[in-house]
Order: C-alpha cells, then structure tokens, then sequence
C-alpha cells in the first residue's frame, strides 16, 4: 500500500493514500449505478455520495459486511438527539441503496417522525422590506418572484423565459422536486416587475430566466442564497433568511389571510396532504380565527 511522508516539526507521520483512492473511485462507480440503473436525480445523487463516502470513510473499507453496515446504522441511531430525523432517514436510504449496488439487500426500520413544527416565518411587512430594498430590477424580480410563488430554490434556478406565462400569471415548473411538472400561480404584480426586467434584460424563449451577471451562465442555488442572505441583511432583519424561508412564509400568509389548505397543497407542489398540514398546525391562531368565525350561535 502506498505511503507518503509528511513532516512538521520534526515529527513523521505517515499517510495511507491508497484507501481514500479507492472510496473516491467506490463513490463515483457508486453515483454511475444511481444515475443509469435507478433514475436517480444529480442532488440526490451528490447526496447518496457524500453520505456513503462518510461511511466507509468510518468502515474504512469498500466491502462491508452486514455486521459492519449495522453497527454503523446503529451509532447513527444511538446519537439520534445529535442527529435530525432527516439527517438519519436520508442516511438510511443511501446506505439500502448502496447495499443492493453491491448485489445484497438490507431494509432497515425508520425512526418515528417526530412532530414538525415550522417556526420563524417572515411576516408580510418583512418580505415587503427585503423586495424594497432591492437595488436594481434583476434583484427585485428574483425575490418578487420567489415570495410570490413560493418555488424552491433549485426549480427557480432551472426556470426559463418561456416557463413564464405572462397573460395568466401562471409560472411552470418543469421537473421540479420528484421529477415531477407542475403549474403555480404569480400575483399580476409580480408579472409587471417581471415584464419590466424582461424589458431591461431581453432573452430568448429557451434561454433562462436567471443568468450570473458577470459571464451569463445559469443562475445557480448558491447565488440564489447570498442575495437572500444579501438583502436580508441589508434591511436589518435579525433572523436566518434563506430561499426556502420565503416558500414557508407563502404559506404561512396565505393560511392568515384564510386560504384553502387544498390550495395552498397545489402552490406549494406537495403530493400529500400531509406535508401542507404542518403549515396548519404551525399557525394555530388561523385555527382560532376560523372557529370564531364559524362558532354555532348558541347564545
């Protein structure tokens, strides 16, 4: 096996290259199998990657065992107040998947999902605030169109000129989360502003709607989120503000303002009731406001 030595200060140490050559090259022939033989979109792709790199990193092997995967699972398990429940669920999954591109079949129990509560939205006044204090008309037609729309980060980055339908104020999402397409619906304020920088930055149909300013490639997630990180901080709002926050908010507005649940499940894109439910939950003052309304009058 191959060593290299390295001094500091004197001191020898010795370091084994050949086993990390071997996980990295594991990963990718790993990614391959995802990629052709499961379907597997590239962000769950990247990380199945990092997670099974991760483990046999720990293993430190490329092969192993049964007894070895489970006792791994079961550290994950034993630290699951260290751990989130997505963290070890997301874990799980990669480590089923790795185990049949070995040939073998494992399926391990999920951990009861504990109940979601999702706090911290940005108010109405708030999400005005960060439009506002927008400095040019690509800034504020990025923000508009993420508040209004509630469109996740990555589907915004993907959108082009011709997913925007501006007669009917409808965006279309082609391949969003789950591979799936889908139809959301934009204030005819945010197809003004819209207009407005399609006027100042003109484009093709197929080109996308987002570019980077300085080379015009594809608008990507990280930019998505320092311009958020950006603005927020701009106009001095003292929370963490990310791109997914604005799609909660949408949410957790259109509940106070006295939205269908079933509506808000199709803005949102979620296949199960379920999921749009935590919104409901988190918000218990709509669930107070609904009964006064609709309160029987027996006094």
């Amino acid at each position: 096996m191959e060593q290299k030595q390295i001094f500091f200060q004197s001191e020898v140490y010795e370091i084994r290259t050949e086993p990390y050559l071997l996980i990295n090259q594991e990963i990718k022939n790993f990614e391959k199998y995802l990629l052709f033989k499961d379907g597997t979109e590239e962000i769950t792709i990247n990380a199945h990657g990092e997670n099974i790199k991760r483990m046999l990193t720990q293993i430190q092997t490329i092969n192993p065992s049964i007894q070895q995967i489970e006792d791994y699972v079961f550290k994950l398990y034993k630290n699951e107040k260290e751990y989130s429940y997505n963290h070890i669920v997301n874990n799980l999954a990669s480590i089923e998947k790795y185990v049949r591109f070995k040939g073998k079949e494992v399926k391990f129990a999920r951990p009861k999902k504990p109940k979601r509560l999702i706090t911290g939205f940005l108010t109405e006044a708030e999400v005005s605030r960060i439009i506002n204090t927008s400095k040019n008309i690509r800034e504020k037609t990025i923000i508009t169109l993420l508040a209004y729309s509630g469109i996740r980060n990555k589907e915004l980055c993907n959108l082009k000129v011709c997913d925007i339908d501006l007669g009917d104020n409808t965006v279309r999402v082609i391949k969003g989360k789950n591979s799936k397409d889908r139809i959301i619906n934009i204030s005819a304020e945010c197809t003004r502003i819209i207009m407005k920088y399609l006027s100042d930055f003109p484009r093709e149909d197929n080109d996308y709607l987002f570019t980077s300013l300085k080379h015009n490639n594809k608008y990507r997630t990280w930019d998505l989120r320092k311009l958020v990180r950006v603005l927020s901080k701009r106009v001095g709002i003292n929370k963490r503000v990310y791109p997914h926050l604005f799609r909660h908010s949408l949410a957790s507005n259109l509940l106070k303002r006295g939205a269908n649940i079933l509506m808000i499940q199709q803005q949102l894109g979620h296949d199960y009731l379920e999921s749009t439910m935590i919104y409901l939950h988190s918000c218990p003052q709509r669930i107070k406001s609904e009964y006064e309304f609709y309160k029987p009058a027996y006094l």
